[in-house]
């Protein structure tokens, strides 16, 4: 993930156009004894959202009581294991995206899931990628409409310069962490829609992975996502709290329609957890959501924040320190597991694991 400025735009240190920000917007949502909620009626883009709180479901109940940070922890430690026994790196193309790879896969099958490892084509001559086709990683609940599928992704990857474990080692266990707790309910949860997980390889490096499972896709596969979720940083040491999806003028800046909705739950989940998020917009080419922004895929993403300052503003509503970047160790060596500021990330996990169960169980069309 690159640096993200305090105007709500981040730039790419390996040459990527500028990104991040984040949603706004109004649903309405019919809450339904056990189906889920109804998502409609959103506000225009860029308007202020009418907050609405819907009543908690068994599986939301469960899903948000039964992760967190603790519970994340092994995930983190062993992927910090893996870079140190790999040249402090795991960068794709190397021993340590591979053996992430592997470990990814390993945790997600003893959860019950439907695994697979579809290859993507890496260049030559990337940045110190190997040439010829890296993996990633797509786990599936074994329940659901596939039809409807609630897919969420997270980079597998870190740059070479450091281990990535809050850059993205946090997403990667977070989807973990929200599969494991699936997994007891038998790795088929009892939701209308089919939850797909995404591990994505070369984020790093021009998105390499998630550009060629969204290129590859047939119109039908492609029609079946109901929502895109991408998770990129989610325990910043002085964390902000960042949500995408449905706020600017573009498409490309707010995604398509449906987006919207994807945001304002994402907020409403956050504020159950005590906090107020700071909506942004999507901008090009700046983490995992771009290819399923320019193929029409609703989209939404979270993030804690990188390389650029927190406002006074956001240290009164956040706490932490006012004019301090939001990760010193970005992209750095020091990208550790003691880097992770377990309480944020105990909160991103909470508002994912809710919007997870929401739309798992949503069983109207997205629109706004």
């Amino acid at each position: 993930m690159g640096p993200i400025g305090t105007s709500g735009v981040r730039a790419r240190t390996a040459g990527r156009r500028v990104a991040v920000v984040l949603v706004v917007g109004a649903v309405l949502v019919v809450g339904a004894v056990l189906a889920g909620a109804v998502l409609a009626g959103c506000a225009a883009t860029g308007g202020s959202a009418t907050k609405v709180f819907p009543t908690q479901t068994a599986l939301q109940r469960d899903l948000v009581s039964g992760v967190s940070a603790d519970g994340a922890l092994p995930h983190l430690e062993a992927l910090q294991r893996i870079a140190d026994d790999n040249g402090g790196n795991r960068a794709s193309g190397g021993p340590g995206y591979e053996a992430s790879v592997d470990y990814v896969v390993g945790v997600l099958r003893e959860a019950g899931l439907d695994v697979q490892t579809p290859i993507y084509p890496a260049g030559e001559g990337r940045r110190g990628e190997r040439p010829g086709p890296l993996r990633n990683v797509v786990a599936q609940t074994r329940t659901g409409d596939p039809d409807r599928v609630v897919l969420l992704g997270a980079h597998l990857d870190s740059v070479r310069e450091g281990p990535g474990i809050n850059d993205n080692g946090t997403g990667v266990a977070a989807l973990l962490e929200i599969a494991r707790t699936m997994s007891d309910r038998a790795g088929s949860p009892q939701a209308g829609n089919m939850v797909r997980f995404a591990f994505w390889g070369s984020e790093e490096y021009d998105l390499l992975g998630s550009t060629h499972y969204v290129e590859t896709l047939s119109d039908a596969e492609r029609e079946s996502l109901l929502m895109y979720l991408n998770l990129d940083m989610l325990g910043s040491p002085n964390a902000g709290y960042f949500v995408q999806g449905g706020q600017g003028e573009r498409t490309s800046r707010a995604g398509p329609p449906g987006s919207e909705t994807i945001g304002q739950v994402l907020v409403e989940q956050f504020e159950a957890a005590g906090i107020t998020p700071e909506l942004t917009a999507f901008y090009d080419e700046a983490s995992d959501y771009d290819p399923f922004v320019d193929a029409g895929v609703p989209s939404g993403g979270v993030y804690a924040g990188d390389a650029d300052e927190k406002t006074a503003e956001q240290a009164r509503d956040w706490g932490g320190e006012a004019g301090e970047v939001y990760d010193e160790c970005y992209h750095e060596a020091c990208d550790r597991v003691d880097n992770v500021d377990r309480a944020a990330y105990d909160r991103f996990l909470d508002a994912v694991a809710g919007t997870t169960a929401h739309f798992a169980e949503a069983d109207g069309p997205l629109t706004g």
